[in-house]
């Protein structure tokens, strides 16, 4: 019998040249909506726009980085978690982007911590084309490199699509245990090189 070689990976890479296209399709596929976008100026104005054909009003960003960016764009905002129970918009970074899944990695070390990512119903990812990794794998690497004392966060979540379940008779739901929409912003920050 050979001798497994458990150091290699299970899932092959795709063929695909360009990493960023597997993620949108496979985060689309996932029942997410992703918008591109070549500038933090273009991520700006297409926030103001879907936030404009929506009803919501209670929008929380709770990270700094963020806030100034959608200060900018005039957007009406909470920077905490004042009446957080009325809470119908969560806008958070993410950790990284996992492009064979589409999914999305989460982790409590990030300044919207664990509540702001899950309790609103609709959930807003911005995100970097600087954090798109194949797999998981190479994610829980950059995140071992982000945090280089050795201690990973205590809470690391891989998001792929809405929350949903069919535990209660088969019945597909949306929601049950996070945000029923996720809507990602993809910002290029490579081509600013």
């Amino acid at each position: 019998m050979p001798k497994p070689d458990f150091s290699v990976g299970v899932y092959t890479k795709s063929q695909e040249e360009y990493p960023e296209v597997i993620f949108a399709e496979n985060f689309k596929q996932n029942n997410g909506d992703f918008y591109y976008c070549e500038s933090t100026e273009m991520f700006v104005d297409t926030l103001k726009h879907v936030l404009t054909q929506r009803d919501e009003e209670n929008i929380y960003v709770w990270e700094r980085d963020l806030q100034k960016i959608v200060e900018a764009g005039d957007i009406k905002f909470t920077y905490d978690d004042t009446d957080f129970l009325r809470a119908e918009i969560g806008i958070t970074s993410c950790e990284a982007l996992i492009a064979r899944t589409g999914s999305v990695l989460i982790s409590s070390r990030q300044t919207s911590g664990r509540r702001l990512s899950i309790y609103p119903p609709v959930h807003i990812v911005v995100a970097y084309a600087s954090q798109l990794v194949y797999g998981v794998r190479e994610g829980l690497a950059l995140m071992s490199d982000k945090y280089s004392q050795g201690v990973l966060p205590s809470m690391i979540s891989l998001t792929t699509g809405p929350s949903r379940t069919a535990d209660i008779e088969k019945t597909l739901v949306l929601g049950a245990h996070g945000p029923k929409e996720i809507i990602l912003f993809f910002i290029d920050d490579n081509s600013d090189h």
